[in-house]
């Protein structure tokens, strides 16, 4: 069975959690990615922040991408799993949290990133459609 290290996009760059969100959207524009990883000064994942949450937290409400701060963003414990996890893992942290990316963790460093593309490549069609169903049928999160 796969682990979380055979599914996982490997490499991942961190948005300091005193970085702008302007900043954050910009790396995200840069990296062609949807989300970042929250990566404080000791170097601890503090949370993920979206291009949505941007939009929607941020913009949205009348905010200043220019001075709110990734650490404004980061909210609750963060989701994630370890690298030698099991694909049903991985599933299962991903569905019972209705999250579409999922950060991978050695030790207590982040190693890659798990996204619905990767699920997408790594799945069996059965497995895509019951994670598909699970998470798209859950409303929005703001």
């Amino acid at each position: 069975m796969s682990t979380a290290r055979d599914i996982m996009h490997p490499g991942c760059e961190c948005i300091a959690e005193d970085d702008t969100l302007e900043n954050a959207a910009r790396m995200m524009r840069d990296l062609q990615v949807g989300a970042l990883p929250i990566c404080g000064r000791d170097d601890r994942l503090k949370g993920i922040i979206t291009d949505r949450d941007i939009v929607v937290r941020c913009v949205a409400e009348g905010g200043d991408p220019r001075s709110m701060t990734a650490r404004d963003m980061a909210q609750g414990t963060p989701i994630w799993v370890d690298v030698e996890a099991d694909q049903d893992e991985v599933l299962r942290l991903m569905q019972s949290n209705k999250i579409r990316r999922l950060p991978v963790m050695e030790g207590q460093r982040i190693v890659g990133m798990i996204s619905e593309a990767d699920l997408a490549v790594h799945l069996d069609e059965h497995r895509l459609h019951q994670f598909a169903e699970s998470i798209y049928s859950a409303s929005p999160t703001n």
